[in-house]
């Protein structure tokens, strides 16, 4: 079944698996490898930071599966960094796709074609393409590998020798380790697994699947201040959310930074990109003169990020890749949802608090292409969140969360 919310898009999707369903039956089902001939597995993860975060636990049974193949994984160049910080992982490719890259670049589907048809060169055994588009699933089956896996949630089910339903109310980990399992013919995870199950595979991961670098560390402990007379906590605070339409409003990130400054006598760490600045300064002028504050948005390097998340006593953040980050590095986190559901996107941190409304639309999943009443303005899944929750969340987590560590490395 498509999972596509846009109707003509749905219709289009469909008519085109049609077809390569009609082709395909005129070709003779190949038969998967056996395990012991599996030597070389090609793995796609296009998307962006949040996803690749995601599916560490299944390149973890990945790697526990098949320990002696080598693994190639393909991702979008803004993933690189972190991609070559995985545990398990032999080889890194970069691809960036033109409806995934932000502003212009990307290449466009005649290049991506070229570039997956060069990987027959390499006699891969099993390809597994862990997002869930009918152009990717496209490039898998170029790439000439002897057994192919992916979603067929929005087309290209028909090119693959297994198509694997994705679940909408389990997690993304989840839907990933299955698919995982079920390319290299293992016994298939009970579905329905929510976050709570997720969480307990993500737990599992040794080092939480990435190798952070000493000089990392090191330039975070710089960065945040840290020694060993350190004592107060670190608070991050996720300045923006990559979309405005995930955004919860900043004056109301200042107050909550303000009450944990104050009462918490925390130090807070504010983190984002370079368009988050305007955020950033509105936090920084509306908190009181005594507070400690760290500011790091504009850092764009991924790894030092991952490293100074380490080290935070606390994130709070709306749904993005640096929830995804922290979670999988083991530090708590307040994540603020609105129109994206926490069972498919939630993190997947031990401690967490999630915290969203209900309302009769939401969650309505329509992030890139939000509903006409929600764009250009908070909308009201984010907007009835208040203030007191995400401190009383917050304050919580810090009271009751194991200490972590901060003096330096």
């Amino acid at each position: 079944m498509l999972n596509i919310a846009d109707a003509r898009e749905r219709r289009f999707v469909a008519a085109a698996d049609a077809l390569l369903r009609a082709a395909g039956s005129l070709s003779r089902r190949r038969a998967r490898p056996p395990r012991n001939q599996i030597e070389r597995i090609l793995v796609l993860r296009l998307e962006r930071i949040g996803d690749l975060m995601m599916s560490l636990p299944a390149l973890h049974v990945l790697r526990q599966a098949a320990p002696h193949a080598q693994i190639d994984l393909v991702t979008g160049s803004w993933n690189e960094p972190l991609a070559r910080l995985i545990t398990g992982v032999d080889r890194v490719e970069t691809l960036d796709a033109r409806w995934l890259s932000r502003g212009a670049g990307g290449l466009g589907m005649a290049a991506l074609a070229r570039r997956a048809w060069r990987w027959r060169r390499r006699h891969y055994d099993v390809a597994i393409n862990l997002e869930g588009d009918i152009r990717s699933n496209l490039l898998l089956a170029l790439a000439g590998s002897r057994w192919t896996a992916g979603f067929d949630m929005a087309g290209g089910g028909p090119v693959l020798d297994e198509a694997v339903a994705f679940v909408a109310a389990d997690h993304t980990t989840s839907n990933a380790v299955a698919l995982v399992a079920t390319a290299l013919g293992e016994a298939l995870p009970s579905r329905g697994t929510r976050i709570g199950t997720a969480r307990e595979a993500a737990a599992a991961l040794p080092l939480a699947g990435l190798r952070l670098p000493p000089e990392a560390r090191a330039r975070a402990a710089q960065l945040l201040h840290l020694d060993a007379h350190t004592t107060l906590p670190l608070v991050g605070i996720q300045t923006g959310a990559g979309r405005l339409v995930k955004q919860w409003p900043s004056d109301r990130l200042a107050e909550v930074a303000a009450r944990l400054s104050t009462e918490c006598r925390a130090t807070i760490v504010l983190t984002g990109s370079q368009e988050d600045r305007g955020a950033a300064d509105l936090i920084t002028s509306a908190l009181p003169a005594s507070a400690a504050v760290i500011d790091l948005v504009g850092t764009d390097d991924l790894v030092t990020l991952a490293a100074v998340l380490e080290r935070l006593s606390l994130l709070i953040t709306p749904d993005t890749g640096p929830m995804h980050m922290a979670a999988a590095l083991g530090t708590p986190v307040v994540a603020i949802f609105g129109p994206s559901s926490p069972d498919r996107w939630g993190p997947l941190a031990t401690h967490a608090r999630i915290l969203r409304v209900e309302l009769p639309c939401s969650p309505c999943n329509r992030i890139r292409r939000p509903p006409d009443r929600c764009v250009g303005h908070t909308p009201d899944c984010l907007a009835s969140i208040r203030v007191e929750e995400v401190y009383a969340a917050a304050a919580e987590l810090l009271r009751d969360a194991p200490a972590r560590e901060v003096a330096p490395s």
